[in-house]
C-alpha cells in the first residue's frame, strides 16, 4: 500500500464526516424547533411509550402521536447521518494515523486503531436506530 492510497481516504473521510454532521446539524436543529409535545417533557416518557408499542399495550392518543413522532424521527435518514459521522470520524482517525506512520516509516502501533472504538459506538447506535424504525408496523397496526 502506498501513503498516498491512506491519504485519499484520509481526505474522502474527512470530507463525507462533514457531509453527515451537516445534515445530522439539520437533522437536530428540526428537532430542538418543533414545539414539544405534554407528554415528552416527563422523564424517560420515550422508553415508555416504545415499550408499550413493542408489547402491544393499549395507548392514549397521546401516547399513540408521540410513538408516531418518535418512530419517524428515529427511522429519517438524516437521523442516521448521526452514526455516520462517527463512524467516518474513527475511519479519518484510522486511515489519517496509518498515513502518518506509512509516511515515517513506523510500523502501526496500538494508537493507530483507536478509531475503532467510535466506529463500534457508532454501529451500536445504528443498530438502535433500526430497532426503534422496526415498530413502525405496530404503530400502523395500533392506530
Amino acid at each position: 500500500m502506498s501513503s498516498g492510497l491512506f491519504g485519499f481516504l484520509t481526505i474522502v473521510t474527512l470530507a463525507l464526516a462533514l457531509l453527515f454532521a451537516a445534515f445530522a446539524a439539520v437533522h437536530v436543529k428540526r428537532l430542538g424547533d418543533r414545539t414539544p409535545l405534554p407528554i415528552s417533557e416527563e422523564i424517560g416518557s420515550a422508553k415508555a411509550v416504545l415499550n408499550k408499542v413493542r408489547k402491544r399495550e393499549p395507548m392514549s392518543e397521546d401516547e399513540l402521536d408521540f410513538a408516531k413522532q418518535i418512530v419517524a424521527d428515529r427511522s429519517s435518514l438524516r437521523a442516521f447521518c448521526i452514526p455516520g459521522t462517527l463512524f467516518m470520524l474513527g475511519n479519518f482517525y484510522v486511515f489519517g494515523s496509518l498515513y502518518y506512520d506509512y509516511l515515517h516509516g513506523v510500523t502501526p502501533s496500538e494508537r493507530t486503531f483507536l478509531g475503532v472504538i467510535p466506529m463500534l459506538t457508532s454501529t451500536n447506535l445504528a443498530v438502535r436506530l433500526l430497532r426503534s424504525a422496526r415498530l413502525k408496523g405496530r404503530l400502523r397496526k395500533l392506530s
